[in-house]
């Protein structure tokens, strides 16, 4: 498998969750600007929607949209519980955390990259995405992860979507639980691994 990524993306959490399973992949490094990969091709022939995270299997096929790279790389090996199992109602569970995430935390924290945006327009994004960090922090409260005691692709997603926090000098810290969650995926041998892999990419 080939999974093109780019730093400081949402393609961190499939990254994340390969490590996770210790999966064989090969990563490829994506420009975003230039849409040129490592070794020179044209990524939007692999991905034309023109963005990361995009997985590429043995056989060919492509496969992109973060939340659908991990519930599929999960179910790879679903002894290793990354992914409750498909049909049942705690999977059911998931899907709502990963459609929470791409369209309230993901989406909403991607607006504020755009150095277009005035900092009124931005300040009201910014309420906004409080108020689902509120959200966020009663769901956290009594429980590990999101899902409960369980660690999952979920977890991975929101992990790196939060992480995007320190470019908009959002302090978490103002979320005790939320700030003690990230901490607590923060030392897992896999997600140092990487982010240290994409730093020194």
């Amino acid at each position: 498998m080939k999974l093109y990524y780019a730093p400081d993306t949402c393609s961190l959490s499939p990254h994340i969750v390969l490590r996770e399973l210790e999966l064989e992949f090969e990563l490829v490094k994506v420009n975003n600007r230039s849409k040129l990969t490592a070794d020179g091709r044209d990524f939007l022939t692999i991905n034309p929607k023109g963005y990361v995270a995009a997985l590429e299997l043995d056989d060919g096929k492509i496969l992109t949209e973060g939340p659908a790279i991990v519930q599929y790389l999960a179910d790879l090996k679903p002894e290793i519980g990354l992914a409750p199992r498909a049909g049942s109602w705690e999977r059911v569970r998931l899907q709502e955390w990963l459609n929470f995430i791409t369209s309230e935390i993901h989406a909403g924290s991607a607006l504020l990259f755009n150095p277009s945006l005035p900092e009124d327009v931005k300040s009201i994004y910014r309420e906004k995405l409080f108020r689902r960090f509120n959200y966020l922090q009663d769901q956290l409260n009594g429980k590990t992860y999101l899902m409960g005691s369980t660690f999952s692709v979920a977890d991975v997603y929101l992990f790196t979507v939060l992480g995007w926090c320190k470019f908009f000098s959002i302090d978490l810290n103002c979320w005790p639980l939320l700030s003690a969650y990230m901490a607590r995926i923060n030392t897992r041998p896999a997600v140092q691994s990487a982010l240290l892999t994409e730093a020194s990419g």
